[in-house]
């Protein structure tokens, strides 16, 4: 009974971690093919089915030709080997013999000959049409046949013994290939399409927004929730209440307002006006509240100033709020799209932060999407290193705020 029991709780555990693996997959798989996808060729973006390991062709050098030269699998006889590509674009026909038509031969149209000469070439009736006789020579044998179609090949040779030919198409023939990282992907995002000012612009907007939201938060929630002076209360309601005013609503009188200061097309308007939230002063209002103020009492009676109080009490108590603060304030500010879409000019490239830089390198790099993928993992990796690093913090702020709630 007991190892029955054992068992049953081994498939279980087993059961929920598999279900668990399975559904994590399908969330990160996203993920994984945006940054396998980054540091990829640009050919092996478009092949089907996609992979999430980066391959490229290998190549090699052929004795007797220039130059490195593509590998693919060549059938020859009934073993597939690796041989070269040397020359493309032979044309080439299929031919069959009038009285066995299931059997075909591709052959250059430059080795064949009109059967009885090009001025009296002979021709026979095949599936009921008269036809042309071709003289197609395999392997010493010239055989009359009729060509059925029209195709393009392509030279393969044994890279260690040219002599060794093989005649295929291209198009259908399986390339060699092994697993690569082009890591010069995401030089050439940042470089050549302009993305590195972008960074440094998302990345200044970033540290400013945050740093500003922090002071501020931390000002105006300690002065709600300690300090007492007339319309205290009715004020922090007019305040919150800002909260509830959609973003479009704001987005004409703002922009007059910055064309009004003269901030259009400047970071400063990206700045100023997203250092004061209402959200953030309420969420350090309430956990500030949760402080017990017997604390606030004894440093008052031993002469500490209410600044002293603010920084050397209040600020490390409430590290796991300013932790959560900060990561949501990050989050909005490096991902922030519609606002700068508005006030920074298209052509102002200067100016652009990553988002628009990202807009612009959709259209401009359609076709490399390898390159739209290396800009957007540079765009997603900063806030998941953010968020990993700060969710410790941000459980630790739901947890006591549902503890001392």
């Amino acid at each position: 009974m007991r190892s029955t029991y054992r068992v049953i709780m081994f498939l279980q555990t087993a059961g929920a971690y598999a279900i668990l693996i399975f559904f994590a997959y399908l969330m990160l798989f996203p993920f994984l093919f945006m940054f396998s996808t980054s540091l990829k060729d640009q050919t092996d973006t478009f092949r089907y089915p996609p992979r999430l390991i980066p391959q490229e062709q290998t190549t090699v050098s052929v004795p007797g030709y220039d130059g490195l030269k593509p590998l693919y699998y060549a059938l020859v006889g009934d073993e597939k080997r690796p041989y070269a590509l040397v020359e493309t674009n032979i044309q080439a026909g299929v031919f069959a013999n009038p009285n066995n038509p299931e059997v075909t031969i591709t052959h250059p149209l430059s080795d064949v000959q009109p059967t009885g000469g090009a001025d009296s070439q002979q021709t026979v009736t095949f599936n009921g049409e008269e036809t042309k006789l071709w003289d197609v020579t395999v392997e010493g044998v010239t055989t009359p046949m009729v060509q059925l179609s029209q195709t393009v090949l392509g030279r393969f040779v044994d890279p260690e013994n040219p002599s060794l030919q093989v005649l295929q198409n291209v198009r259908l023939s399986e390339p060699v290939e092994k697993p690569t990282i082009r890591p010069e992907n995401y030089s050439e995002v940042t470089t050549l399409n302009g993305l590195d000012r972008s960074l440094t612009n998302t990345t200044l907007i970033t540290i400013a927004v945050v740093t500003g939201q922090l002071i501020t938060s931390v000002l105006g929630g300690y002065a709600l929730a300690r300090l007492r002076f007339p319309g205290r209360d009715q004020l922090f309601v007019v305040y919150l209440g800002t909260i509830m005013i959609p973003f479009v609503v704001l987005i004409t009188p703002l922009y007059q307002l910055m064309v009004l200061i003269g901030w259009v097309d400047k970071l400063a308007a990206l700045i100023i006006p997203w250092i004061f939230t209402a959200y953030g002063t309420f969420l350090m209002r309430q956990f500030f509240i949760t402080i017990p103020k017997e604390i606030e009492e004894a440093a008052l009676i031993d002469g500490a100033s209410r600044l002293q109080i603010l920084w050397k009490i209040f600020i490390p108590a409430s590290v796991p709020a300013l932790a959560t603060l900060a990561t949501f304030t990050f989050l909005y500010a490096w991902n922030s799209f519609f606002w700068p879409l508005v006030i920074i000019n298209t052509g102002n490239r200067a100016n652009h932060v990553l988002t628009l830089s990202l807009s612009i390198l959709r259209g401009k790099a359609a076709d490399n999407a390898n390159l739209v993928m290396a800009g957007a993992a540079i765009a997603v990796l900063p806030p998941m290193i953010v968020y990993i690093l700060a969710q410790r913090f941000f459980v630790e702020s739901a947890t006591s705020s549902g503890v001392k709630g």
